[in-house]
């Protein structure tokens, strides 16, 4: 790839860690990776530094990792091992097991730290069990709460301080700790294993499943015989999370898999597509979290381990957080800065009028609050304006192997070439002068392109009409349409090569296609995953007893 422009800031390669688990602290200042012998100690203001190593004397890998999320005590955090969670405290560059939480007698599927009360944790294993343990004491569990099958995910509700939530196969139980003898409410969420759970940030009643029958579902647990909405992914979906600004949710495949390295950013106002994809993993993603923004900063990080053996910090800028706000809330803010404008043109003829521009003004600021974006009010009063060429020039994520883009910003141009097996793609990108307000580019196929000439004229109109979607609302489009392009290409080579003609040199994923456009095939859509797949020779011992006592 060519283009050199990301929204990734840094990668780093820890070949030696092996870490099954990752986790980054409320500070945002370390992330520990877990292997099997050490807990390696990330500085994230200067993670190409040697990491600091925790020597682990255990035959286990460990199952999940967390940091404390409060402030008073950051420098804890939890490890499962097998039947056994430690809690570890790291400071000044030192770290050591200072307790150890033993009561499951199975393995530990998961574990929790509360949002409201920094000394409690909660636990879930296979032996049907979940614990809530205060650490001030350890000896055992202050409440246990027991359920028929084993519980996979537990989760403490983020604004209600004694509710919980609990993934058991397909099942989803929410617990009032007060109560424990029985689940407060029951979801019949899917009908194949629940991979992930997240609750929503701001609503209480708002929950997220993914799971492996390929979908992520959206939950009020007040009405629990139906989902609010569901995110079709076509391949199992192994985390589904919030993020922490607007209405996003970033979802990962199934590990297992190895061909979805990617990280997929939504809206969840409208999941007919996602709004950016973080390419760059060679392996699949085993873990991502988002590190706290310095104060003043309004960008986001979103810090990522894969199987790769590398960490990566990737940026998420207002603009990228802004994809995620809802369209009603983004044309009144497009409206309000165009009104802003016409008052300015009119106050030099009425005085009055600046009363109306302060007005406008005014709810452009609380269009800034409503958004959720965290932009500054310069940078909502421009929302609506186009981006200059340079500047999408600049920000374009396109790292998709054996695909190659030029940019030349001075020429309004760029050329996009692709090697598919034997054929050929040369295709030229003009945009106007007025682009992106209302005027799309023109694409031309050139000279070697090698592919039929049914099939050019057939991807011309679907990026025609892709780039006029965009340029209607004054949105760039180059990136949609690159990916557009390798989407349909992959689709009707796979028609034209058949089976015969071995996998594709483009095994990297592309954004799935926009609904308006039914001939382009989805790239997920190839892939067959059955639930035999968990049971993949990488797993380590713990998932193997989980795996064998979901079974029983």
């Amino acid at each position: 790839m060519a283009a050199r422009w990301s929204s990734e800031n840094v990668v780093v390669e820890f070949r030696d860690a092996q870490a099954t688990a990752m986790s980054v602290d409320c500070l945002g200042s370390h992330a520990v990776l877990s292997g099997r012998r050490f807990l390696y100690m990330v500085n994230l203001e200067a993670p190409s530094e040697a990491p600091r190593k925790i020597g682990r004397q255990s035959k286990w890998d460990v199952g999940t990792v967390q940091w404390n999320p409060h402030k008073s005590e950051s420098h804890v955090f939890a490890a499962s091992s097998n039947q056994r969670v430690d809690l570890y405290s790291w400071r000044e560059g030192c770290g050591e097991v200072h307790t150890s939480l033993q009561g499951h007698t199975r393995v530990i599927s998961d574990l929790d730290w509360s949002w409201f009360e920094p000394e409690f944790l909660v636990t879930s294993s296979v032996d049907t069990y979940i614990y809530i343990w205060d650490t001030r004491d350890t000896r055992k569990p202050t409440v246990a709460l027991s359920a028929v099958a084993g519980a996979s995910q537990v989760k403490w509700n983020r604004r209600t301080r004694t509710c919980l939530l609990s993934s058991h196969d397909g099942d989803v139980r929410i617990w009032d700790r007060r109560k424990p003898n029985t689940a407060a409410e029951y979801l019949a969420a899917h009908l194949s294993k629940i991979h992930g759970l997240d609750w929503h940030p701001d609503n209480e009643f708002i929950l997220a499943t993914s799971s492996q029958d390929n979908s992520v579902r959206f939950w009020d647990y007040r009405q629990p015989r139906k989902y609010l909405n569901i995110l079709p992914c076509q391949v199992p979906v192994w985390k589904a999370r919030y993020t922490p600004f607007s209405n996003g949710l970033v979802t990962v495949m199934v590990p297992q898999l190895r061909r979805e390295n990617s990280l997929l950013l939504w809206s969840t106002l409208d999941l007919n597509s996602p709004v950016h994809a973080f390419v760059g993993h060679d392996d699949v993603v085993l873990e991502f979290r988002w590190r706290p923004q310095k104060e003043g900063s309004k960008d986001y990080q979103l810090v990522t381990w894969s199987r790769d053996q590398t960490l990566r910090i990737w940026r998420v800028d207002p603009q990228l957080q802004r994809l995620c706000v809802s369209d009603v809330v983004e044309d009144q803010m497009e409206d309000m800065s165009l009104t802003v404008e016409s008052e300015k043109s009119l106050s030099s003829q009425e005085p009055e009028s600046q009363h109306s521009i302060a007005a406008a003004a005014g709810n452009l600021q609380d269009l800034g609050r409503l958004s959720g974006s965290g932009a500054r009010q310069d940078s909502v009063l421009g929302s609506g304006l186009p981006q200059t060429l340079q500047q999408e020039f600049s920000l374009v994520n396109l790292q998709i192997r054996n695909v190659n883009v030029e940019m030349d910003a001075v020429n309004c141009s760029c050329v996009v070439s692709a090697h598919f097996g034997s054929h050929q793609v040369h295709l030229v990108v003009k945009f106007p002068a007025q682009y992106p307000n209302n005027a799309a580019p023109t694409f031309q196929f050139v000279s070697p392109t090698t592919i039929p000439s049914a099939m050019r004229t057939k991807i011309q109109k679907i990026l025609t009409d892709t780039s006029l979607q965009k340029v209607k609302r004054n949105q760039n489009c180059l990136e949609p349409c690159v990916r557009q392009l390798v989407s349909c290409l992959e689709s009707d080579m796979t028609q034209e090569d058949g089976p015969a003609s071995g996998p594709f040199v483009l095994s990297n994923p592309v954004t799935p296609a926009l609904q308006a456009f039914p001939r382009v095939t989805n790239t997920y859509g190839s892939y067959q995953v059955t639930d035999g797949l968990l049971a993949s020779k990488r797993l380590n011992k713990e998932d193997k007893l989980i795996m064998e006592d979901s079974t029983n």
